[in-house]
């Protein structure tokens, strides 16, 4: 039951509006991803997914969450570990492809990104692999890379990476939802999850004022897990104009280590990897083989269209 005294329906949005006794779904819900959300899982159409010449197969759009995976393989290849060479097929979230049969028996939960190992350690069947954290950690122990060994560096980066994980959808699905993609403006809405995302900063910059990095002096897949959605947001890069709504150089410590971490080169090559948005040299929608980035991005691509 509503409480009309303490929330009259005329102060509601849109004004007279109650919530029904049982929600239902409505086509008009989502705002801008109204054709793709809907209440409901499984797969939606048959289509198989493609898999390339490499042991690890990556499906994923350049989002956030699919720039750790990749930035994450970036750094094991520049690091020497060569067999982390993986194929990367572009999932458009925005056109469903996350609800093919093929993607769903990978990931049942039709997010990206997903990946199948077809080489796991051990031998035996392919293993398949969702949610980005996940990933992080499985590519880490598969390789023994930038996942310390050491108890308490380990337990620091596991408390930073949990950190991003239970953090992150109040930035994206939360604060980017409200800002720059719901159907209306909505005061509160906004209000309430700028208050958290700053906090979140807050946070942050407070941590990062005495750590070169978030476990400490070692880079880590928690500095993988948080750049992708923080640091993106400290460069003023996500949401439209929201880094100056969020005034994001009120915090010095996180735009030092935003900056350190853009300038590797397997976090700049991370970021290009699936993206189909921002200058086209920067766009590199699928990946095969390391020569890509120099022949495959797609202003050449269009070049020789």
């Amino acid at each position: 039951m509503t409480d009309d005294t303490k929330f009259p329906p005329e102060k509601n949005l849109p004004a007279g509006y109650v919530p029904p006794k049982v929600w239902t779904w409505d086509e008009e819900n989502g705002g801008e991803f109204a054709s793709t959300n809907r209440p409901t899982a499984g797969a939606q159409f048959d289509r198989d997914l493609p898999v390339g010449k490499h042991p690890l197969q990556l499906y994923s759009q350049g989002t956030p969450n699919g720039v750790k995976v990749t930035v994450m393989l970036e750094e094991l290849l520049e690091a020497g570990y060569s067999d982390a060479e993986y194929d990367a097929w572009l999932i458009r979230i925005g056109r469903g492809d996350q609800f093919g049969s093929g993607f769903v028996a990978v990931n049942p939960n039709s997010k990206i990104p997903a990946m199948m190992d077809h080489a796991p350690k051990g031998g035996g069947e392919p293993i398949r692999l969702f949610e980005s954290g996940s990933i992080l950690v499985y590519l880490a122990e598969k390789f023994g890379a930038f996942l310390p060994t050491d108890v308490r560096t380990r337990a620091e980066t596991m408390n930073w990476l949990f950190w991003q994980m239970g953090s992150a959808p109040y930035l994206g699905g939360g604060f980017g939802h409200f800002y720059a993609y719901a159907p209306m403006k909505i005061k509160y809405a906004i209000d309430r999850y700028a208050m958290e995302v700053k906090r979140q900063m807050d946070v942050l910059d407070r941590h990062l004022a005495g750590h070169e990095y978030m476990a400490g002096n070692e880079y880590t897949i928690a500095d993988m897990a948080i750049w992708p959605w923080y640091g993106r947001m400290a460069a003023g890069q996500s949401y439209g104009d929201s880094g100056n709504f969020l005034a994001v150089d009120d915090y010095p410590n996180v735009q030092r280590w935003t900056k350190q971490i853009a300038e590797r080169p397997a976090a700049k090559r991370g970021t290009m990897v699936n993206r189909t948005a921002g200058k086209p040299e920067s766009q590199l929608w699928e990946r095969h083989d390391a020569s890509d980035f120099d022949t495959k991005t797609q202003d050449k691509i269009e070049d020789a269209a």
